[in-house]
């Protein structure tokens, strides 16, 4: 899986005037955690975090703070009501020979048969949450609608790929082909023409 460095400064207070003053600076306020680490309360620059969060891209993060490196994955983050500026992000620890958890985006390909047939592709999961080692995390998870029929769906479930687990949902929907009004009108000319 790729990685991308994101550097930061600690952050020594939580109080409300001095993260207005960060968000005042163009920084945004976040933190690291994880289970048997301890938690890093630091600060990056608003800029530099869409690197992470403007991209269809999954990434390890190395968070570089104050000369200390630390590996992460992004985890959540709160934007604004009203300006949809990042409020706050929170990076969650990736401990050395503990399977890792995070969303991967699905790359579907494949010319689907229910389109050849006048059929709607439509796409509802653009990421999947998959669990297993680092060394094993895939860039995408590939995806072939070549066989995809009209009113079809492909899910979470019906997918599967060495060395990693499907942890969203079995029931998730990825992606489907709709019927459109071209695509019954030519299922209803196929009918009339078998009955002559």
């Amino acid at each position: 899986m790729k990685e991308i460095t994101l550097k930061g400064e600690i952050r020594t207070t939580n109080r409300k005037s001095d993260i207005k003053n960060l968000r005042n600076e163009g920084k945004v306020p976040c933190i690291f955690y994880g289970q048997g680490v301890e938690n890093v309360m630091f600060a990056v620059e608003a800029k530099e975090l869409k690197n992470i969060t403007h991209t269809p891209a999954s990434y390890i993060i190395n968070l570089e703070i104050n000369g200390a490196s630390y590996k992460s994955t992004f985890h959540q983050i709160q934007y604004h009501p009203v300006t949809d500026e990042a409020m706050h992000v929170d990076f969650l620890a990736v401990i050395p020979g503990r399977p890792v958890t995070i969303d991967i985006p699905v790359d579907i390909f494949g010319n689907s048969e229910g389109v050849k047939q006048g059929g709607k592709l439509m796409v509802s999961a653009r990421k999947l949450r998959v669990c297993g080692a680092l060394e094993n995390l895939p860039d995408t998870l590939p995806v072939d609608i070549t066989e995809l029929k009209l009113g079809k769906q492909i899910s979470a479930g019906d997918l599967s790929y060495d060395g990693i687990q499907i942890v969203s949902p079995k029931g998730t929907v990825v992606c489907a082909v709709k019927m459109t009004r071209a695509a019954l009108g030519a299922a209803a000319a196929a009918a009339a023409a078998a009955k002559k």
